[in-house]
């Protein structure tokens, strides 16, 4: 590959400023990794059994019959923060990482664009808008397992740490009390509306996964796209688990309203064994996406800000100069178009600044020595790429 243009003499003061590899922190061998990550899960882990204790009121409403469950969280919170920690530690998503906190505690940001984090926060994570553009059915199927999961971790997490209890003072209500850390939140009849959802949320949650897993699971026996870079570990397990543990619980419910309990310890072990064995695989499976979602969105917001500083920027310099937009020579000036760095062949818009800089910063950080090249659009890279082929591999090509 030939080697990018020389940028002219003048250089826009975004990349004057950028700082050389030199000053860039010097990479964590693997070991000095592991250390952080081990340390960061055993703190996590010690953190959650300290507050499961005090919110338990010192396991007086801890429920030794769920103590499966409970120490599967303690490890599930190791194994997030050790495959956290150790994520976060590569240059790439150390810079995002920070970059994306800066943004999220910026005051300046929040003054600018107040609503940009809520509706990041909505419709990126929530309803993950960005889903619906590859498929409706797959963005329909996801967002069914999404809130399936998060009414089932809402119910579950509390009631197996001892933070939620439900105590009636007849012993059998149908009046009963909801109780947080030991506190009367809500009273309500299980005979009600209230209590029927009250007491069958995670058999809604349930009803929400199985449609959705079943959908991705059929796409996957399918669709040949899908099949072609499938792994069965990695991408059919999950789904099988999340099944599971959504079918026996339905079947608890069935077993204790129509069959008397018949059969209810066998699907009580299988689903406790379903939910430990999904709960330990969530850090180092498919199911870590769910933990690295949330710092995309710091990222977004980041590009977003990004974005708004430079078009502030190019709209105070257009009116310094008297003009609608301020160029700067050499083709990678913010300007023209809201701000955006363009394109040092073609002119056209690339991103922001702050955003194309955090790109070559990454680059450097991974020994990469080309990042004069983000400097360009995809179709200029393609097309110099090509020309490189032709002059130096297959020369006189026709």
């Amino acid at each position: 590959m030939t080697e990018p243009p020389q940028a002219p003499a003048e250089t826009p003061q975004a990349f004057a400023e950028t700082p050389t590899a030199s000053a860039d922190p010097p990479p964590q061998t693997p070991a000095q990794v592991r250390r952080r990550a081990t340390l960061a899960g055993v703190v996590v882990s010690a953190v959650l059994i300290v507050a499961i204790v005090l919110g338990s009121r010192l396991l007086r409403d801890f429920d030794s019959a769920l103590l499966p469950y409970a120490v599967a969280t303690v490890f599930l919170a190791f194994g997030v923060a050790y495959r956290y920690t150790v994520w976060i530690s590569a240059p790439g998503a150390r810079r995002l990482f920070k970059q994306g906190w800066r943004a999220f505690f910026s005051v300046e940001n929040f003054r600018r664009a107040p609503t940009a984090l809520p509706k990041m926060i909505a419709t990126y994570l929530g309803f993950q808008k960005f889903l619906g553009a590859r498929s409706h059915a797959r963005w329909a199927a996801h967002q069914l397992i999404f809130w399936g999961c998060v009414l089932a971790a809402l119910i579950t997490f509390p009631l197996t740490w001892g933070w939620f209890t439900f105590t009636s003072s007849t012993g059998s209500g149908p009046g009963y009390e909801m109780r947080i850390w030991g506190f009367k939140v809500l009273g309500f009849d299980s005979l009600n509306v209230v209590g029927w959802l009250m007491f069958h949320g995670l058999d809604i949650a349930a009803v929400l996964v199985i449609p959705g897993a079943c959908y991705f699971l059929w796409r996957r026996m399918k669709d040949r796209a899908a099949i072609t870079g499938q792994r069965f570990a990695y991408d059919l397990v999950p789904l099988i688990a999340l099944i599971v543990i959504s079918v026996t619980g339905l079947l608890l419910t069935f077993s204790s309203i129509f069959l008397h309990g018949g059969g209810y310890e066998f699907l009580a072990i299988l689903h406790m064994v379903s939910v430990v064995f999904t709960l330990i695989y969530i850090p180092f499976g498919k199911f870590f996406h769910i933990v690295q979602r949330p710092a995309a969105v710091g990222m977004q917001l980041f590009k977003y800000t990004s974005r708004g500083k430079a078009g502030t920027a190019a709209g105070a310099a257009a009116t310094a100069a008297g003009t609608a937009g301020a160029v700067v020579g050499g083709g990678a000036a913010a300007g023209g178009e809201a701000g955006l760095l363009t394109c040092r062949r073609c002119g056209e818009p690339i991103d922001a600044a702050p955003y194309v800089e955090n790109l070559q910063g990454t680059m450097r950080d991974l020994r990469l020595d080309f990042d004069e090249w983000a400097e360009y659009c995809p179709r200029c890279k393609r097309v110099l790429r090509g020309n490189a082929y032709l002059t130096h591999i297959k020369k006189g090509f026709k």
